[in-house]
């Protein structure tokens, strides 16, 4: 299987990763739509939630309250959005969990290096 986040999630490509365990690797979207956007996949091959077990959904979410703070600890955002796409609207067919931060003023999208700076 030829799986970019697999890839991504096993170490084989680098990415700004901001948070890794067992289960699932957070980094930074090459192409954000916000400052401070990234997404958590997990490790193991899961095509959308139709596949995933309870386990790793409620580690996702824990881990997403976790990087929550940590985003708003950093870049001070005014909110953020948790995008998650199933079927034909998703891109990438690896589960992923996008972490949009939300500013009320419109902002400059910063590079990727920039904001990863200010996270890691």
């Amino acid at each position: 299987m030829d799986c970019l986040f697999c890839k991504i999630a096993g170490g084989e490509t680098n990415s700004y990763t901001l948070y890794e365990d067992d289960i699932v690797r957070c980094f930074m979207d090459l192409n954000p739509d916000s400052n401070g956007h990234c997404l958590i996949v997990p490790k193991k091959h899961i095509l959308d939630l139709n596949d995933m077990d309870a386990d790793t959904w409620n580690h996702i979410l824990n881990v997403t309250k976790k990087m929550k703070h940590h985003l708003e600890e950093r870049l001070n955002p005014d909110g953020l959005t948790l995008i998650q796409n199933n079927g034909d609207i998703q891109i990438v067919k690896h589960f992923h969990l996008h972490l949009k931060p939300y500013y009320k003023e419109n902002q400059t999208i910063l590079p990727v290096e920039e904001i990863y700076e200010k996270l890691k």
